[in-house]
């Protein structure tokens, strides 16, 4: 099993034998403990056209030391990594080849650099013994594979230990360094280094070889232009979506839900921006981000569903929770959320989704610009943002006209449906129509967010019918759903009574017509 451990880290420039300070000297370290040398020897793996260092990422296959395996780590931030461990094996494992997968699609990953490091260990302690960091002087030959040249250099690496997590104590081993004239590293990583010192980088070897990523070549479409414009936003969510897909492998924090929205607004885009991008081209495409967006949707609407009836249960008093109903709704959920990640993930393993990656890398390579993509971005943008706009205007006239019932829920869910899109077309024009874009955006997504929670209310009954039906069933009392039924009921009746007000603020006198201004 692969786990996972936060790397913060800082490096600096050395000069082999180069004394270090008195590393007591910084406060809080009352110790510092040799460890002595230890002999690394790591091959790091890429693309031919080296597509995870142009990410950021790396993958080697590290002998020698206490963490000898495969690695993968994944930037978060400045001096931050995430890095993904796996037992030593001859091939690579398949979890990590799994979180790899949106970026690497079907090319082969080969060896790239071969980095062997003489690490002299000194780790910093406390006064109670416990340790701080770990500050390690590393003597690198860096050999490019196969048989290329060569590199040499000292470089000190500064790491806080496990559970130490306060940047604070880095910064005040930095000063006492920079006494002894140590400075900052201008390399992000080992792995950058050795492709800058032995020949070229990640970028320029995806200028000068095959053209296989979604950025290579030269911009199709001109600043300023429609084409430009979409294009932009649609790349940002083909990163997102490949940026996702090992985050949602890892269970990161709103990663499935931040994926679908990904998808969808990619899609959205293809329909608001038609007369910008051919649908011929995009609208199979569209098809398939629908299918992936669904498939992810399990799981995401399972997650919202879950915290939401949790919660109505933590809101009754005692008295009013009859029968096993927290035992009864953790059952449930935890069945549910078993079966919606399975889901999820075959979706993500699928060759399907892999043709899906292929086909958002072709088609940003390629883009299938119309006339309209060489018009100026304003008056094209506003155009279709006000198309859509008036779209959602019609369903929400159409839904606010129905008596309250299900063919009112229908409707506004629709109505919801249609305020995502407009919604995403204003996002998509922020960077070309600026303040007039971001109102509008504002305005809509509250008339999403207030229609969103009555189909949450809507779903949640429905949900809560069948759990009391079980629970009556199995001869428990139904007191309890019945009641949260019925706050649901109240919660969407709430809904539709506040939704004529949200919507005059967003359907107000001259919102879209300041879009062209």
């Amino acid at each position: 099993m692969a786990e996972t451990k936060r790397e913060i880290e800082r490096k600096y420039e050395a000069t082999a034998g180069g004394p270090l300070p008195d590393l007591t000297r910084v406060p809080g370290v009352a110790e510092v403990v040799d460890d002595g040398v230890m002999e690394l020897d790591a091959v790091y793996y890429d693309t031919p056209d080296l597509r995870l260092a142009a990410d950021g990422l790396t993958l080697r296959r590290r002998t020698g030391g206490s963490d000898a395996g495969w690695h993968v780590k994944f930037p978060v931030t400045v001096g931050v990594r995430d890095e993904i461990r796996a037992p030593l094996s001859d091939t690579l494992p398949g979890e990590l080849a799994g979180l790899l997968r949106s970026r690497v699609r079907h090319a082969e990953v080969v060896p790239v650099v071969r980095l062997r490091s003489a690490r002299d260990v000194r780790r910093l302690l406390a006064a109670d013994g416990s340790p701080l960091a770990e500050l390690s002087v590393d003597t690198v030959r860096a050999e490019r594979l196969p048989d290329g040249p060569t590199a040499d250099w000292t470089e000190i690496e500064v790491e806080l230990a496990d559970g130490v997590d306060d940047p604070a104590l880095l910064d005040t081993v930095e000063q006492c360094l920079r006494t002894a004239d140590i400075h900052p590293s201008t390399a992000p990583s080992k792995l950058a280094r050795a492709l800058a010192e032995t020949g070229t980088g990640p970028e320029a070897d995806t200028r000068a070889g095959s053209d296989t990523r979604a950025d290579a070549g030269p911009r199709p479409a001109k600043p300023g232009t429609a084409g430009a414009a979409v294009l932009a936003y649609v790349r940002e969510q083909h990163e997102a979506i490949v940026a996702l897909d090992p985050a949602v492998r890892r269970e990161l924090p709103d990663a499935v839900h931040q994926m679908r929205v990904a998808c969808r607004r990619m899609r959205s885009a293809f329909k608001t921006y038609r007369r910008v991008l051919d649908r011929e081209v995009t609208d199979p495409v569209g098809e398939e981000l629908k299918w992936l967006a669904g498939e992810l949707g399990v799981a995401r609407d399972q997650e919202v569903l879950d915290a939401r009836l949790r919660a109505r249960v933590a809101d009754l008093p005692p008295d009013l929770t009859l029968g096993p109903v927290a035992a009864r709704l953790r059952r449930r959920d935890a069945a549910l959320a078993r079966s919606a990640r399975r889901r999820a993930l075959d979706a993500l393993d699928s060759e399907r989704c892999l043709a899906l990656l292929d086909a958002l890398h072709a088609l940003l390579a390629d883009p299938p610009l119309r006339a309209d993509a060489r018009r100026p971005a304003p008056k094209v943008l506003a155009k279709a943002v006000r198309k859509d706009h008036k779209r959602l205007a019609r369903r929400i006239e159409h839904a606010l006209a129905l008596a309250p019932g299900e063919e009112r829920d229908r409707a506004l869910h629709e109505a919801r449906k249609a305020a995502k899109r407009a919604r995403y077309a204003a996002d998509a024009a922020r960077p070309a129509l600026g303040k007039p874009a971001r109102k509008l955006a504002k305005r809509v997504k509250a008339v999403q967010s207030l229609l969103g929670e009555h189909q949450d209310a809507v779903v949640a009954r429905a949900a809560l019918r069948e759990i009391a039906i079980q629970a009556h069933g199995a001869g428990e009392s139904a007191f309890t759903w019945g009641l949260l039924h019925g706050r649901e009921e109240a919660a969407a009746a709430a809904a539709e009574r506040e939704l004529p007000a949200v919507w005059a603020r967003a359907s107000a006198p001259g919102l879209t017509a300041a879009l062209t201004r």
